[in-house]
């Protein structure tokens, strides 16, 4: 084994867009269709009956709270995260969807704000405002400098992975895909001719074989791989088998790193073969402050996932998580209490590790 470490940072759906860019200092549009709803600022409303008054204008760091000062101490090599809305100013509503998010351009220091090396792409909202509000997406963020998979103006371009150069000459790659299960319709997928995302129609063997088919094609000696899945509903804890399958033949065929998100609370993770599945993040950023209903899977807690790899070998060596509470639209420290309750979620919903250990507001998993 190497003993050089890489470490990643991973989070889960990142939505910066509805309630969210309304407290930002460019509020775009705040037409919604939906059921509850015809204004994302009653979404601010809600947050501010649960917790308290939310200033408005926020500066662009605002949401994410304590999130940025954590991450800049802990010194990630690379910072992945899951966009979850569109980035424009199109009002072109998609059709047969009940929710759609959006933030403004202008809001777009608040993303920079975090410095993710690849926001990815490949989920249920990025095309939200239809393909026109994707190409303006896609031209935001390249001139912004930051790179997307996942997404692009067709099937190839979608389907290309983001490179990461790091120290020592290595690389990243992180690959983007997006399933039915998580609520991206069918007529999303990219085509040869047709923007899109790059769309798996479901955990088979046979679109395990392609990607990894793929990751060699693409993979040079020293490359780490990362395979961002967005996937499976939004509540509940059971990963069902082949997902489980999906997950572990990326693993045995190159990749080193399996990164689901979709869900709004964490699901399992496994250590699998000395290597990394976490099969849902859970939410990091979002407006679902004050939306009562699932309260028992605690999705008020965002968590900040630091996974370090052996840089030679892209076995798992520790995965540090650090919990967060959303409160007022901003991340805030987790008390002691979240602390012990979301050690006990781990110990149960963790497979492949040792026991969970706790040091201040760091809980850590290490392989068993």
């Amino acid at each position: 084994m190497g003993g050089d470490l890489l470490t990643l940072f991973l989070c889960g759906d990142v939505m910066l867009g509805r309630g969210v860019d309304q407290i930002l200092p460019h509020p775009g549009d705040p037409e919604l269709r939906e059921g509850y709803t015809y204004d994302a600022r009653d979404y601010v409303a809600l947050a501010e009956v649960a917790n308290g008054p939310v200033p408005r204008p926020v500066p662009f760091s605002w949401p994410w709270g304590e999130a940025l000062q954590l991450l800049d101490a802990a010194a990630p090599d690379v910072r992945v995260l899951n966009l979850e809305t569109g980035i424009t100013r199109h009002s072109g509503f998609a059709p047969g969807k009940a929710i759609h998010y959006r933030m403004n351009p202008a809001n777009l220091p608040c993303l920079a704000a975090a410095r993710p090396d690849v926001c990815v792409l490949a989920n249920n909202h990025v095309l939200d405002f239809g393909r026109s509000g994707l190409a303006e997406t896609l031209a935001t963020l390249a001139a912004a400098g930051l790179r997307t998979a996942g997404a692009g103006a067709d099937a190839a371009a979608a389907s290309r992975p983001a490179t990461v150069p790091v120290a020592g000459g290595r690389r990243v790659l992180v690959l983007s895909i997006g399933m039915p299960s998580s609520g991206i319709p069918g007529g999303w997928a990219a085509t040869a001719d047709r923007s899109g995302v790059a769309f798996v129609p479901g955990p088979s063997p046979a679109a395990a074989a392609a990607l990894t088919d793929r990751i060699w094609q693409l993979r040079q000696p020293g490359d780490l791989v990362v395979a961002s899945v967005h996937w499976g509903p939004n509540w509940g804890y059971h990963v069902p088998r082949d997902e489980a399958a999906f997950a572990h033949a990326l693993l045995d065929g190159g990749a080193d790193v399996v990164h689901g998100h979709s869900s709004h609370h964490p699901r399992a993770l496994e250590a699998y073969r000395g290597k990394l599945v976490i099969h849902g993040c859970g939410d990091l950023i979002d407006d679902y402050e004050g939306i009562t209903g699932y309260e028992h899977y605690r999705d008020d807690l965002r968590l900040l996932y630091l996974v370090s790899l052996d840089a030679d070998t892209g076995r798992l060596r520790e995965l540090r998580i650090t919990p967060l509470r959303s409160r007022r639209l901003r991340l805030c420290p987790a008390t002691a209490e979240d602390l012990r309750w979301l050690r006990g979620l781990l110990d149960t919903i963790a497979t492949g590790f040792a026991p969970c250990t706790a040091a201040g507001p760091v809980l850590t998993l290490r392989p068993a």
